[in-house]
């Protein structure tokens, strides 16, 4: 087959982090597989159980394996993978945790895993939502009314978690389109007042709840109001909410530790190759630029726990969790015209016919995802550490969410 025509399109767009492209675009071992969060027909023959539903063999190590030893595209130093559900476990590491001593990556490494930071904050949005707290219908400003500008006043709580709130573009963020000044500014301090004054300043790109577009700040602001709610920190009401009851204890919210630089414990290290072809070891880096939008210290165990708790109604009951596996109506689409692929807190795709929920993330060094059947058959977690910025971590993800669920 030849590669699909569908564009690679990009999750987010930000001078302050890496740029977060989708994943999963292309064509990968003779099965169509759609850009991720846009379902599209496919050709490949479905392997049908009872009520027609898609039944998946146990997992092919030979092809996970492969999926995750190619450390070239993109050029990465460590990998890891779990693949699990009802229909078969495994797990792979490939490469290092540390470039710097050669120490293998370990089954609890931690990581920076970005943007899956959101669907965390959105299962806790949903909660007070569902305690009657906190109206997902109510606009933002009749929480945070000295924060945002009346002009903005028709925003939803709802439309900040399915991105579709309209807001304008970042103004005053440091440039970051090189290593070396990503080193200069890691350390840059921020408050989520600060990074929300950067969108302020001009007019709605779009009327709220009319178009998607996926942007970070968009839970900055869900996060100053589940504060606003609860009276806490939002990493405290995730800890709470979230980290203790289901023992995840290689997760964290830097913010909530007095955002610490430093990843506690066994991790993966982060790092950038620089101008001179040198590696920069960026692991220690001040999160606060990121808050809700990304900061969170996980492990891809964690994730796993985390995803499965989630779709098997542990988390919420199933009249709020039905909102992260609902996207908005046809006729909103993402500005490029394609169809709308964010739900609240997650995104779709489906692959070799198989539909995946889940959400991806990056921060500098890192790349993630975690995705699953709603049926559980299959959930699959990974995480890597690419070391040149703005590397493109599609083609390891579309490697092994193909390996994960063809049918043969």
């Amino acid at each position: 087959m030849t590669p699909s025509p569908l564009p690679r399109i990009r999750t987010s767009v930000s001078r302050r982090r890496p740029s977060r492209r989708v994943l999963l675009a292309g064509v990968a071992s003779g099965a169509a597989v759609a850009t991720l969060g846009t379902p599209v027909p496919v050709a490949a023959a479905d392997s049908k159980g009872e009520g027609g539903r898609t039944t998946l063999p146990p997992p092919d190590a030979g092809a996970l394996r492969a999926a995750i030893d190619d450390l070239d595209h993109p050029r990465s130093s460590g990998a890891q993978l779990r693949v699990s559900g009802s229909a078969g476990r495994w797990y792979g590491t490939s490469g290092v945790a540390d470039p710097a001593t050669g120490r293998p990556v370990g089954l609890n490494d931690k990581i920076r895993a970005g943007s899956v930071t959101k669907a965390f904050v959105a299962t806790a949005a949903l909660q007070l939502a569902d305690e009657g707290r906190l109206r997902l219908e109510s606009p933002v400003r009749h929480y945070l009314p000295a924060l945002l500008p009346e002009r903005f006043g028709a925003i939803t709580v709802a439309q900040l978690l399915d991105h579709t709130s309209g807001l304008p573009d970042h103004v005053g963020l440091p440039e970051m389109s090189t290593p070396e000044a990503v080193l200069r500014h890691r350390f840059d301090r921020w408050t989520p007042q600060q990074l929300v004054a950067t969108v302020t300043g001009g007019e709605l790109k779009f009327r709220p709840g009319t178009r998607q577009e996926y942007r970070g700040i968009n839970y900055v602001l869900a996060a100053l109001v589940i504060e606003q709610v609860t009276g806490q920190p939002y990493g405290i009401e995730l800890r709470e909410r979230i980290l203790r009851p289901l023992r995840l204890g290689h997760t964290s919210i830097p913010s909530a530790e007095g955002n610490p630089r430093r990843i506690r414990g066994p991790h993966m290290h982060g790092c950038l190759e620089l101008s001179d072809g040198t590696l920069a070891d960026i692991t220690e880096f001040d999160m606060s630029v990121a808050h809700a939008d990304g900061e969170i210290v996980t492990s891809t165990g964690d994730m796993h726990r985390f995803l499965s708790a989630l779709f098997s109604g542990s988390l919420l009951p199933q009249r709020q969790l039905r909102k992260m596996f609902t996207l908005p109506p046809k006729h909103v689409r993402m500005l490029d015209g394609s169809p709308a692929r964010y739900s609240t807190g997650l995104q779709t795709a489906t692959v070799n016919g198989v539909t995946l929920w889940g959400k991806t993330g990056e921060q500098y060094g890192y790349a993630s995802g975690m995705f699953a059947t709603r049926d559980q058959q299959r959930r699959l977690v990974w995480a890597l550490t690419p070391v040149q910025l703005g590397a493109d971590p599609s083609p390891m993800a579309q490697r092994i969410a193909d390996a994960a669920t063809a049918t043969r």
